[in-house]
């Protein structure tokens, strides 16, 4: 893991008090995601903690402290030399010796894994080859300003350990051929392309380079696995009437039932009353008061704003839907925040469902199928509830 920093600012050094309630902080996060005696990990700091984060808890990873990286001679050249020592612990985490190791994850303090869709994300890939899998910033300037073909470390990337041994063997060379770069996911990326390995994207590692309310990209998920989410003590709570730790924590209440549908998008109609549900499984439900095409729901609603805090489109790495207030495009919004907007339709007014309640298969969803999920409206007429059954789809099936 990176130590506590935020690699989008020219700060070089924090004071250890800051330092020690950021990570005060951000404790809570590993706490819903690290399995103790079965995750294997690591955590750096660049400096021993302080007495008021000591006793070290036995439900995080043990920590260590990087190696003071002054020595080198690359570290009185380097515009940012803080980073040495962040990029030098895949290095250090590589001697320790840990045994039958298949891939080296790495991420920063504030982010947050999904183990059950990583290991069955890395279970695609052969770990005897040279394998880089991570994801790309959700904001165009991010990547201009990095690289588009550089995985994120906020949220987190993947190493095959053959790739990991042909990197230790040359970093420190490495490192001194890129004095130039301010961030350590640079010199990596750009390490790891000397070794003549790409990216391999996946798009369920979420940089989330995005701030304010992000709840319009996670009711739209793409269509693949979560794997991490990063920068949530940045963007507004995910829940907007719990807090930041408490909504990590409600959200992984689903994920601990079933992570493969978590986020998941599956869309289906009521024609009768011709209404559109979009279910984000575990996190959110919209009702909609008009047929909307699944082609269209699937873009997420630009609840947010660029990491820039510049709109200026265009902004991001996905088609994004404008907010409205035109009742018959707008959604009703369940299990997030409601909107008070009035009906589309007096005869086909959603106003009195109170509470969507969805049923899923018991088995996980099978990403294999390169195929989402379908669903049926079973009920809209019991008093103030709508049920909703996911379903594999038929062979033929269109969503309509």
């Amino acid at each position: 893991m990176d130590p506590p920093r935020d690699e989008y600012t020219n700060s070089i050094l924090e004071t250890s008090k800051k330092k020690a309630r950021a990570w005060g902080d951000r404790i809570s996060y590993f706490r819903e995601w690290y399995r103790p005696n079965v995750t294997k990990g690591y955590i750096f700091f660049d400096e021993e903690p302080t007495q008021d984060i000591l006793p070290w808890p036995d439900y995080l990873p043990p920590y260590r402290v990087s190696e003071n990286t002054t020595k080198f001679e690359v570290y009185s050249r380097h515009i940012h030399p803080i980073v040495i020592r962040i990029v030098r612990t895949i290095l250090e985490t590589f001697r320790e010796g840990d045994k039958d190791v298949r891939w080296y994850i790495m991420g920063d303090d504030d982010t947050i894994f999904f183990l059950d869709n990583l290991v069955e994300l890395l279970g695609r890939y052969d770990h005897t080859k040279y394998f880089y899998i991570g994801g790309v910033s959700e904001c165009i300037k991010s990547n201009f300003d990095f690289s588009f073909e550089m995985a994120f470390g906020g949220a987190g990337f993947a190493l095959s350990y053959p790739l990991v041994e042909a990197l230790v063997a040359n970093l420190d060379q490495c490192i001194g051929v890129y004095p130039f770069y301010w961030v350590s996911d640079q010199i990596l990326s750009a390490c790891i392309a000397d070794l003549g390995v790409p990216l391999t994207p996946e798009k369920g590692f979420h940089q989330i380079d995005l701030v304010d309310d992000i709840s319009g990209l996670l009711s739209a998920h793409p269509q693949t696995p979560l794997i991490s989410l990063h920068h949530l003590d940045i963007a507004l709570p995910i829940f907007p009437k719990l807090d930041r730790h408490k909504s990590v924590r409600h959200l992984m209440k689903p994920a601990k039932h079933d992570q493969s549908r978590l986020l998941q998008q599956t869309v289906c109609y009521h024609k009768p009353k011709d209404w559109a549900f979009s279910i984000a499984w575990g996190y959110s439900a919209y009702i909609y008061e008009q047929f909307t095409p699944r082609s269209v729901l699937r873009r997420p609603f630009e609840t947010f704003t660029p990491w820039s805090l510049e709109k200026n489109p265009p902004d991001y790495m996905f088609n994004a839907r404008e907010i409205t207030n035109d009742s018959c495009e707008a959604p009703h919004i369940f299990y997030l925040r409601s909107r008070n907007l009035p009906p589309c339709s007096s005869n086909h007014s959603a106003d009195y469902i109170k509470k969507i309640r969805v049923y899923s298969p018991v088995t996980k969803l099978d990403f294999a199928e390169n195929r989402g999920e379908c669903c049926d409206v079973l009920n809209v007429n019991n008093k103030n509830t709508a049920e909703v059954k996911l379903r594999s789809c038929m062979k033929t099936e269109i969503i309509e």
